[in-house]
């Protein structure tokens, strides 16, 4: 293990901080080493392929997408990819195993490279659903849909999940559950640090109000070192990933990573030695420019591209008149590449006045 500390990613960002890398990280070996989360409403293809312009070895989800939505749904439309986004897994919500393996396959044919069974979503249309968080109190189900997966793919068949749900929260009931799951064959398990309450709690309550465990976490890896143990919750900065990275085998990051998309610039060459594919902000912009332009030559709004550069430049110089223009001109009708370079004038404005 190495230090490596205080990275120029950017001409005008000196980002201090301090990793623990491994040398030469090996990639077969690293593919859950950072992640980014499975987001509704958020982690779109849009989202994705505008992530992949920053880093290239994070392993990005899709939203949720239920069995049954993919077997009676608009397949196409849910889940069209841009083969750039690899690493890139499909994120599957149900509990029935032979609709499971069907929609895994089908995941697979559509050039996934690992289904991901969501059993950590607490809201009360996914209870209803009987897929989430609730499934931790069925260990059973669980497994068969992972072992019809399993049966049904050739790609890797993981599970992200909480520490507990409701008054079910010790260290018991979190290991019954993972070797339950294990013993049919998923050795990947992504896991949230916080317990999901399944009423009396919003989703986002959920992500803030129960307290973080990471020992639990971190207590699964020691006792089962033969598993892949991602953990989540919290992780805001890519040195307190670094400091997971100490004990388990990878972290997920999620909406920290979303508002402030930039702090995934460090991440290729801190977590996996490789160079940054960009080497700041306008130069991630501008990778843009051509997927925008497909995107809407296709008929694609910009709005539904644009909401996820909002971020881009978060607390710089001109990051508020850049969300300005994109949050203003982007629903007007015919906007288009225009839009974009009007946003990153007002940047280049305030810079040269700073000067």
């Amino acid at each position: 293990m190495h230090l490596r500390c205080l990275a120029r990613i950017d001409h005008s960002t000196v980002i201090p901080l301090i990793f623990h890398t491994g040398d030469n990280v090996n990639m077969n070996t690293a593919s859950h080493r950072f992640c980014i989360a499975p987001m509704m409403a958020v982690t779109d293809r849009h989202c994705r392929y505008f992530i992949r312009q920053i880093s290239r070895h994070a392993r990005l989800y899709t939203e949720m997408v239920t069995a049954a939505a993919i077997l009676h749904g608009d397949t196409s439309r849910l889940l069209r990819s841009d083969p750039a986004e690899q690493p890139l897994a499909l994120q599957l919500g149900g509990s029935e195993p032979e609709a499971l393996a069907r929609a895994a396959r089908i995941g697979e044919t559509y050039g996934y490279d690992e289904i991901n069974l969501n059993c950590g979503c607490p809201s009360d249309r996914v209870q209803e659903g009987r897929f989430g968080a609730c499934l931790m109190l069925e260990p059973a189900c669980v497994a068969d849909g992972v072992a019809a997966m399993r049966a049904a793919v050739r790609i890797p068949v993981t599970v992200k999940c909480r520490i507990g749900v409701d008054h079910s929260e010790d260290y018991a009931f979190l290991l019954h559950f993972i070797d339950t799951i294990a013993a049919a064959g998923c050795d990947t398990f992504i896991i949230h640090a916080r317990k999901a309450w399944l009423s009396g709690l919003s989703p986002r309550e959920n992500r803030e109000i129960p307290p973080l465990r990471y020992e639990l976490v971190q207590q699964i890896k020691r006792e089962r070192p033969h598993l892949t143990v991602v953990i989540n919750g919290g992780i805001r900065t890519l040195a307190q990933a670094a400091t997971q990275l100490d004990e388990l085998d990878g972290v997920m990051l999620g909406r920290a990573a979303y508002e402030d998309p930039w702090l995934l610039a460090a991440v290729d060459p801190y977590l996996f030695d490789v160079p940054a594919p960009v080497q700041n902000r306008e130069q991630a912009l501008q990778a843009m420019r051509p997927y925008i332009a497909a995107e809407l030559e296709a008929g694609t709004a910009l709005p539904h591209i644009s909401r996820h550069l909002l971020g881009l430049y978060r607390g710089q110089p001109g990051g508020r008149a850049f969300r300005r223009v994109l949050s203003q001109r982007a629903h007007l009708p015919g906007a288009g590449l225009e839009v974009l370079d009007a946003a990153l004038g007002e940047v280049h404005d305030v810079m040269r006045k700073a000067a």
